[in-house]
């Protein structure tokens, strides 16, 4: 059974920065996806980025040129570091491990951005 355990998340004002962390409790292999997730009050759980094992990542419109999804695949562990950050990004964050399909999360980490 795959486990996602999350770090990082916080409150922080507009034009702030903020790196959430995840690892991984298996290999990653070359089919699977990592990637984060988010979810706001009200809202349905959207994709903000994503990566596969060889480095190719996609972002959502609303974060692109703002987050980076760094990736260590000898640690098995994910990264979203945040950085132009607005009240709009204000979310539980979830890290999700894709194998096939088969979806895992990490038990979320709430980004608070004030204006």
């Amino acid at each position: 059974q795959v486990q996602l355990v999350e770090s990082g998340g916080g409150l922080v004002q507009a034009g702030g920065s903020l790196r959430l962390s995840c690892a991984a409790s298996v290999n990653i292999f070359s089919g699977d996806l990592m990637g984060w997730y988010r979810q706001a009050p009200g809202k349905q759980r959207e994709l903000v980025a994503r990566i596969t094992r060889g480095g190719t990542t996609n972002y959502a419109a609303s974060v692109k040129g703002r987050f980076t999804i760094p990736r260590d695949n000898a640690k098995n562990t994910v990264s979203l570091q945040m950085n132009s950050l607005r009240p709009e990004d204000t979310a539980v964050y979830y890290c999700n491990l894709a194998r096939g399909s088969n979806n895992s999360w990490g038990q979320g980490a709430q980004v608070t951005v004030s204006s």
